[in-house]
């Protein structure tokens, strides 16, 4: 059945002159094959010259003579509603940062299929797995490595040394040193061997790939300390760790320090950070990181770092290929000012 246009208010060289001014494409071929129809032109003409078919023409007509122009473009269904509330989704936000507890839960680790079932006996909505991993994606969740922490870890006791740092440098500080521009510096050490680490690789999905790793004794350890604020680091790699070998990096950084500036070095407990015989330069202050704290120091990104892009995956054919392929990943981090600054920058050191 043929419908035809009653609306009179347009003529057909209005519609083109619109059709030539709409934004969106379809609009503008809806108005010609309108355009078209009320110039004479069949319907099957107008039609396939504006890329649709009659019953289509058909529709728009409809369209047309109800709400005019307006009624050419597409409705906008708005998609469907979201399952969970804003509520809902802050609650799950908070489930995924507390991780599951063993006894209630059965499992040491959400994976989206837990999740699905704590949603349907808390909030009584059945989603499906697929479902949680795009809300895990929307909270800004991803899938990532842990790390590992000391049962007697502190987080309120690291929480107070960020907010009272600035009045600690400003106490400990020696008198002589209170007048000079300030360098805050983070140490520490890594131990690379053949016992080495392996890392993540892209690989088909489903698959297990495969990777070399040593199994030798032999080992060096890479003594390394960076400055955020001027991208500079100080590295040394030496076969053993103590007192001994500390100093030697002491004055490798005390040598890298600006003239005229004083540095303080942030360390952790180890024995040989602390001993009695340890010679601190004087251009060098310690500050001791509370225990058990290694989310303190930056230098422990720089070594996953490192093992993730140049020492992870390797097969040391001698104690000098270690020595070498060290000072090769040290350097490789060392001479990039940018790259230092940008692993190692925490807002909490900023001090006046």
């Amino acid at each position: 059945m043929t419908v035809k246009i009653t609306r009179d208010d347009l003529t057909a060289r209005d519609l083109r002159a619109a059709s030539g001014g709409a934004k969106d494409g379809r609009v503008a071929r809806r108005l010609l094959a309108i355009a078209f129809v009320l110039e004479g032109v069949s319907r099957k003409t107008a039609a396939e010259s504006c890329g649709m078919d009659r019953q289509t023409l058909r529709d728009w007509v409809h369209r047309y003579n109800a709400q005019g122009i307006a009624g050419l473009s597409n409705r906008c269904g708005g998609g469907a509603q979201p399952r969970l509330t804003s509520e809902q989704m802050a609650q799950l936000a908070s489930w995924v940062e507390a991780g599951p507890d063993l006894a209630r839960d059965g499992v040491v680790r959400w994976r989206r299929a837990d999740l699905a079932r704590r949603i349907e006996k808390v909030f009584s909505i059945d989603v499906h797995e697929r479902t949680v991993g795009k809300y895990l994606d929307r909270l800004g969740f991803r899938r990532l490595s842990v790390r590992p922490e000391h049962p007697n870890t502190d987080t309120a006791a690291q929480e107070a040394f960020k907010k009272n740092f600035q009045s600690m440098v400003t106490d400990m500080l020696p008198t002589q040193a209170k007048d000079k521009p300030l360098e805050v510096w983070f140490q520490d050490e890594a131990r690379v061997g053949q016992q080495g680490t392996l890392t993540r690789i892209w690989s088909q999905r489903g698959t297990r790939p495969r990777a070399p790793r040593d199994t030798g004794y032999k080992w060096s350890y890479i003594f390394g300390a960076a400055c955020p604020a001027r991208g500079t680091a100080a590295g040394l790699v030496l076969p053993y760790v103590g007192t001994e070998a500390m100093n030697l990096h002491l004055v490798e950084i005390a040598k890298t320090v600006a003239q005229g500036a004083h540095a303080l070095l942030l360390i952790d407990g180890a024995g040989w950070h602390v001993a009695k015989a340890l010679k601190v330069p004087d251009n060098i202050s310690l500050l001791k990181l509370p225990p058990y704290a290694p989310e303190l120091n930056p230098m422990e990104n720089v070594w996953q770092y490192l093992r993730a892009n140049k020492l992870a995956i390797t097969v040391f054919n001698s104690y000098e290929d270690i020595l070498d392929k060290c000072a090769d990943a040290w350097n490789f981090f060392a001479t990039e000012p940018e790259r230092i600054t940008s692993i190692t920058q925490r807002e909490w050191i900023k001090v006046s």
